[in-house]
């Protein structure tokens, strides 16, 4: 799949590390709204790690994961796992879960 280009993307990713209590679901939020064309949700784990999952063009969804990937975030990022799919819809806006 190219994920690099304003086609739509589901984009999936797992941050592991301090992620939780320090207002990174809330800054996931802001930053894609910022970002724009995008939505989707940022929900906390019962293991620790925050699930962020982002729906829309290409471009947009590799600029939210390359700021999950910063060090810019709040909290400690230690690890990001992400998997690429063909979005799937229904998402109003983007939400903190």
């Amino acid at each position: 799949m190219n994920t690099g280009t304003a086609e739509d993307v589901r984009l999936t990713v797992w941050v592991r590390g301090r992620v939780q209590g320090v207002g990174f679901r809330w800054f996931t939020r802001a930053n894609a709204l910022s970002i724009g064309g995008l939505t989707g949700f940022a929900l906390n784990l019962d293991d620790g790690r925050v699930q962020v999952v982002a729906e829309g063009p290409g471009e947009n969804c590799h600029r939210l994961l390359d700021w999950l990937r910063s060090g810019d975030t709040p909290g400690r990022v230690d690890g990001v796992t992400e998997i690429w799919d063909t979005p799937r819809g229904g998402y109003d806006g983007f939400a903190v879960r």
